[in-house]
């Protein structure tokens, strides 16, 4: 492990260890202040946001409203942080209460007929809120995770999202290459369970290429591929914040195509997703936490 490793590993643990036992005021204050001054220092992460949000928002990057967009769009970001610091120490029946959900009957109704269900959902608002908010209606669900580095990292973010009752299987094998954790989703689908996968930013280089926002970008075919086999609803989530909790857009069933290649049944159902994300991330930009490169035309050469 290298000294960077070791510094960051030891960040995140004093994260989890210190941030719950701030009052709730303190902890918001600090982390406003922390958003605020990285949203000052403009490093290579805020103008990323910047551009996103710019090419979200329909206006130049250099326009004065972006600017506030992407500060707002950075409290937002630490304060997901900070609430992932809290959540081990939090009342989950009060986020279960305090998380305002539209239309979640998409989720409920495809269960309740003995069908699973993947949700899948862009990087916004408080994720693992939402999973507790799931877990709390009475629903354990099954996600994946990117190996981080350090390795001592990674297996802390399994165990902070299996302590809230998630089952977490890893992205990759420890030594690179496939997990199989496909298999795994689809067992827990065809048993009318739910997998809840983050959807809108391709790690594999495989993804499928989609319209988003007026330009392309390319997306998990995950989602679409394990609805197509196992028979589960594919059903888009948008997580936001709503004031001083919580909020969960969800969207209708994505079908899949009667007619079509296997490829293109895959491809129409990324494409459903990518629109449903786009109304979600329009109506509440400041929570979409991309801060890396998604637009193929912004990528850099592999």
């Amino acid at each position: 492990m290298t000294l960077t490793d070791r510094i960051v590993a030891a960040a995140y643990a004093a994260g989890w260890s210190v941030v719950k036992h701030l009052p709730e005021p303190v902890a918001t204050r600090v982390f406003r202040a922390i958003a605020d001054v990285v949203w000052l220092r403009r490093g290579k992460s805020v103008l990323r946001l910047e551009s996103n949000l710019a090419r979200v928002t329909g206006r130049d990057k250099t326009d004065p409203y972006v600017r506030e967009l992407a500060r707002a769009g950075l409290r937002s970001y630490f304060r997901y942080w900070m609430e992932v610091f809290r959540l081990p120490a939090m009342d989950h029946q009060k986020i279960v209460e305090r998380t305002h959900v539209d239309e979640g009957q998409h989720i409920f109704n495809p269960l309740e007929n003995g069908r699973g269900v993947v949700i899948a959902i862009p990087h916004t608002g408080n994720w693992d809120a939402a999973g507790t908010w799931m877990i709390g209606c009475g629903h354990r669900f099954t996600t994946v995770a990117e190996r981080l580095k350090p390795e001592s990292l990674f297996e802390k973010f399994v165990a902070f999202r299996e302590g809230l009752g998630m089952e977490v299987l890893p992205l990759t094998a420890k030594g690179g290459g496939t997990a199989h954790a496909f298999g795994t989703l689809a067992r827990r689908l065809r048993e009318g369970k739910v997998v809840a996968l983050p959807a809108e930013r391709d790690l594999t280089a495989t993804g499928v290429e989609v319209d988003f926002f007026g330009a392309r970008a390319r997306m998990v075919a995950g989602p679409a591929l394990l609805a197509i086999q196992t028979g589960a609803a594919l059903v888009p989530a948008v997580p936001t914040f709503e004031g001083a909790e919580w909020g969960l857009q969800v969207f209708e069933e994505i079908p899949v195509p009667a007619e079509g290649t296997r490829q293109e049944k895959v491809a129409a159902m990324t494409q459903g997703m990518a629109i449903a994300f786009e109304k979600g991330i329009a109506e509440h930009p400041e929570d979409w936490h991309m801060l890396q490169r998604l637009w193929l035309d912004d990528l850099e050469p592999r």
